[in-house]
């Protein structure tokens, strides 16, 4: 496999001082990209260990040097910004579009189990992903399928997920417009049951479950909040989070590979959309998690459907959906909002 090559999207590849590697990704007509890193950096010394809870049947990565990583520096040490003058970041340019490097914390092994990427969206530190026009949202989703496409390739590698946490409610250590993406060397739980119950679906009744749920929250349409001629945006009617958006596009395909020419041009508009409509329903920006669930490599692409889910634990004003005993302990939600109620606002937003 190789990484994806569009007429429209330039791609290079460089490394950085400690042989990490980093890519960019730009329209045609954008200044070169010349990569001149000059710190002292040294190989990383990530000590990440995979380790398997035995009642659960569960990977549990242990990766105890993040907790050096870098934490919410101000705006003019951001390891994320262009470097500049004689301070040196993690993007030695004096500008760039998109931006893919290898995480110098990574919380996985490294080569043969699994790889972290980040991924810069912009290289302006004021913006979000809401303030992005609907190119650049195109050339970052270029970036995300180059990448779910070559992090494929990598040996050891199960499963590949591309998510974004936004807001130091969520957790966020670094306020730069920002992702990640990871290279799993097994395949997530979540997914596991998904695919679990999807297969029991099938052996039931004959369908594909989420062509069967998708399709039933069209046509019921209470939770639906936007959509155009590709992808549908709606609230789950089983929402956990206080706000939860699903899109799907109205053709299923397993990955961000998977997707056409037409889905790719059609997906920024309405992402954007959504994610406006979250940052209107209160006084602030809204904390969330954005993340991608594709099929595994080796299983189950016949079963699971691409989609996005896009959720908040903002529960009103000034107050957040934790995590306690039920849901921590047991694993079992109890939702604070009624979907129904986040659909209407979402859409009146």
């Amino acid at each position: 496999m190789t990484g994806l090559r569009l007429s429209d999207v330039r791609r290079s590849t460089d490394r950085l001082a400690d042989g990490r590697e980093i890519i960019f990704f730009d329209r045609p007509g954008a200044p070169k990209r010349v990569v001149d890193d000059r710190r002292p950096l040294t190989a990383s010394t990530a000590s990440s260990q995979l380790r398997r809870d035995p009642m659960l049947d569960e990977y549990v990565v242990i990766a105890s040097h993040r907790q050096d990583r870098t934490y919410l520096p101000p705006a003019d040490e951001c390891p994320l910004c262009p470097s500049s003058g004689g301070r040196r970041t993690e993007l030695p340019v004096p500008d760039y579009q998109v931006a893919v490097f290898e995480n110098r914390f990574s919380a996985l092994p490294g080569p043969g189990h699994g790889r972290c990427e980040v991924i810069c969206f912009s290289s302006d530190h004021a913006v979000s992903f809401a303030n992005l026009d609907d190119d650049r949202a195109e050339l970052v989703l270029s970036a995300w399928i180059d990448r779910s496409i070559e992090l494929a390739a990598l040996p050891g590698v199960e499963q590949v997920f591309c998510f974004e946490n936004r807001g130091e409610e969520i957790g966020v250590t670094l306020s730069h417009p920002h992702g990640q993406i990871y290279a799993y060397p097994f395949v997530t739980p979540r997914t596991t049951r998904m695919l679990e119950v999807a297969q029991r679906y099938r052996e039931q009744t004959g369908g594909i479950l989420v062509d069967d749920v998708v399709a039933a929250e069209r046509r019921d349409g209470s939770r639906v909040i936007a959509e155009n001629a590709h992808w549908t945006a709606f609230v789950p009617e089983a929402a956990r989070w206080p706000v939860e958006v699903h899109l799907y596009p109205k053709q299923r395909v397993p990955d961000l590979p998977g997707l056409d020419a037409q889905q790719r041009a059609a997906f920024g508009p309405l992402y954007l959309d959504v994610l406006q409509r979250f940052d209107r329903l209160y006084a602030t920006p809204l904390p969330y998690i954005s993340a991608w669930h594709q099929a595994p490599l080796q299983i189950g692409r016949e079963l699971l459907g691409l989609h996005l889910e896009v959720f908040s634990i903002r529960r009103a004003p000034g107050k957040l959906k934790y995590l306690a005993g039920s849901e921590s302990g047991m694993g079992a939600f109890i939702g604070d909002v009624q979907p129904e109620r986040t659909a209407e606002r979402l859409r009146l937003g």
